[in-house]
């Protein structure tokens, strides 16, 4: 049972390296939100979160702007933080529930957009999330992140990995030379941002051009690249679209370019190439197609899945830890894979998405499992970040030769995502609510 008797939330915003590109827009700041829930016997939980307005519903950063988007989305998790104070839950799932439906509506009065996403609103309930599972863990005596999944859910979080591939970003801004060096530092797969807007001017067209000529120019550095790790001893790509083609026929063009320059064979996923409800059937497309942001629950994740989508992507970080382990649940059920994607998060959210992928099967095509993380990449000071972790000198915490190594200490201490951080204590304790 989860009893929540006193409930406070707060946030900081966090500069990136440099404008970080994707869906045709750019963003130079993340707000870290934190929150921290206390129950009558005084146990404590407490999270950050990370807002991604861009991902999570562009239409609010066109609407308001990149300081406005934030601002609404952390009214959100405020809204919540008052919703729940005072409140029971049989468990966190229950809980996000709960609160879905009537904070989407609250969403849309505070924007003035008649429809948000719910991927806007998950991302603004994830520090809530995260901290109600803490707590949970404390109230019930659950000792690590095995005791907390529940029962239904463990056939598709049964893998125990050693390693998982560390999965960087490639965003429009990084340049071959970087590319190609992350490829050097042993990184063998790499996460391709498509879909820029190079003109601004929304043309289809010319994001077609511009995509197959950046994935000729990577390819072109890249191909020749070696690993152990894959099935076929190449280098793994993995192109994520973030909704920007419009049409099964533009999308088989940028296919058939990656055929004809010989990358398809190396690429493991395409990740959301369509618009959220777009209903574009992509069965018969020679790529493993992979559903992100479209993917908001159990019932969109059916759907895609009848559409012919090969993979999940799991955001524990961005959707929520409850929505996204009845997504594996579900997925697994249907034999599709799934995996955990990044949405640049400090560490300490790193090692919550870790425990999830640490659990999930190899995606096909490789011979370990994997972990999107690019805040080393994007974060100006990483270490500083590292050391609001509760085990900031976990050998398990940081990558290393492109990948995350994963020992017994890391799953004893679930690689201390049920620990307290004095530093997002701090910030969730820096405005009551």
């Amino acid at each position: 049972m989860l009893k929540i008797a006193g409930a406070r939330c707060g946030f900081e915003a966090e500069p990136l390296s440099a404008p970080f590109g994707f869906k045709g827009k750019h963003i130079d700041v993340l707000w870290q939100s934190a929150v921290v829930l206390q129950d009558g016997d005084g146990n404590v939980g407490c999270a950050p979160g990370v807002q991604s307005i861009v991902w999570s519903d562009a239409a609010v950063m066109e609407a308001l702007g990149q300081q406005g988007g934030n601002e609404a989305m952390f009214s959100i998790t405020r809204r919540a933080v008052e919703m729940v104070r005072g409140q029971s839950f049989s468990d966190p799932i229950q809980m996000v529930h709960s609160l879905l439906e009537p904070l989407c509506r609250y969403a849309a009065q505070i924007t003035g957009l008649k429809e948000i996403r719910p991927t806007f609103v998950l991302n603004a309930l994830v520090p809530l999330d995260l901290a109600a599972w803490q707590l949970y863990a404390h109230a019930d005596g659950i000792a690590d992140f095995d005791g907390l999944i529940p029962e239904s859910c463990r056939p598709a979080l049964s893998a125990r990995h050693r390693q998982l591939a560390c999965i960087p970003l490639i965003s429009y801004n990084v340049d071959i030379d970087a590319a190609s060096g992350l490829a050097q530092q042993g990184n063998f797969l790499l996460k391709i941002k498509l879909g820029s807007d190079p003109d601004g001017d929304g043309d289809r067209e010319k994001m077609l051009q511009w995509d197959m000529q950046r994935v000729s120019q990577l390819h072109a550095a890249l191909k020749d690249g070696r690993t152990p790790f894959t099935d076929n001893g190449r280098l793994a790509y993995y192109f994520d679209a973030n909704g920007r083609y419009d049409s099964r026929d533009r999308l088989m063009r940028l296919v058939d370019h990656l055929d004809r320059i010989g990358a398809l064979e190396q690429t493991v996923l395409l990740e959301e190439p369509f618009p959220e409800n777009s209903g574009v059937d992509v069965r018969g497309i020679p790529v493993r197609i992979a559903a992100d942001e479209s993917a908001h629950g159990v019932g969109d994740a059916r759907s895609l899945i009848e559409l012919g989508y090969g993979a999940m992507a799991l955001k524990p970080i961005a959707k929520t830890l409850s929505v996204s382990l009845e997504v594996a649940k579900c997925a697994h059920e249907a034999g599709v894979p799934c995996f955990c994607a990044d949405l640049t998060v400090n560490p300490l959210m790193v090692d919550w998405n870790k425990n999830v992928a640490a659990r999930l099967p190899a995606i096909p095509g490789l011979k370990v499992g994997a972990l999107e993380s690019n805040g080393p990449q994007n974060y100006p000071d990483w270490a500083r970040l590292r050391s609001y972790h509760p085990i900031p000198e976990g050998p398990w915490v940081d990558a290393r030769n492109g990948q995350f190594f994963l020992d017994n200490d890391f799953y004893r201490r679930s690689g201390g995502v049920l620990m307290d951080s004095a530093h997002y204590l701090a910030v969730a304790c820096g405005e009551p609510v």
